[in-house]
């Protein structure tokens, strides 16, 4: 009997896998489609696209042109770009134990990241609560790296 697995469904398959299987599928596809990569090795918005599987060009198929604005393209961008760097983290809502960052922005005089801050209590969130993450280090590196986008997000155009 021969088990045809695609790469993704492998490496969904991986983390769970008993170490017997995880080596069939080490030695089936090699161990670097398996390696983590390290979120700050994590530069551009292509490659969050390719730590969340896909591609900077599908995302321009997918909202390029359904006319929305610049800042609801900016969400969808973010969205991918916090689930990249969180790498599998996904906030519990009804956790009021687990803290949960995200950054905070001045905006009076220019664009700029300030600092990040956590609230455990409940969502309440300036940026939405997708686009919390696990660590403040996670936070302060998004918030720096990816500031374009969320300038993009937050400002509003005349």
């Amino acid at each position: 009997m021969e088990l045809k697995l695609k790469k993704t469904t492998a490496k969904k398959l991986y983390p769970e896998a008993p170490a017997w299987f995880q080596k069939v599928l080490t030695e089936t596809f090699g161990d670097e489609i398996f390696k983590k990569r390290e979120f700050t090795n994590i530069k551009t918005f292509a490659d969050a696209c390719e730590e969340c599987e896909t591609s900077e060009e599908k995302f321009n198929e997918l909202f390029g042109h359904i006319g929305l604005s610049d800042d609801t393209i900016a969400y969808e961008k973010m969205k991918i770009v916090v689930k990249a760097i969180n790498q599998g983290w996904i906030p519990d809502w009804n956790n009021s134990n687990q803290y949960k960052y995200w950054p905070y922005f001045k905006l009076s005089s220019g664009f700029g990241f300030s600092f990040s801050y956590y609230y455990f209590a409940y969502a309440v969130t300036a940026v939405g609560s997708r686009l919390c993450f696990e660590t403040e280090e996670k936070c302060k590196y998004a918030a720096t790296q990816f500031i374009d986008i969320y300038e993009q997000f937050l400002t509003i155009k005349k």
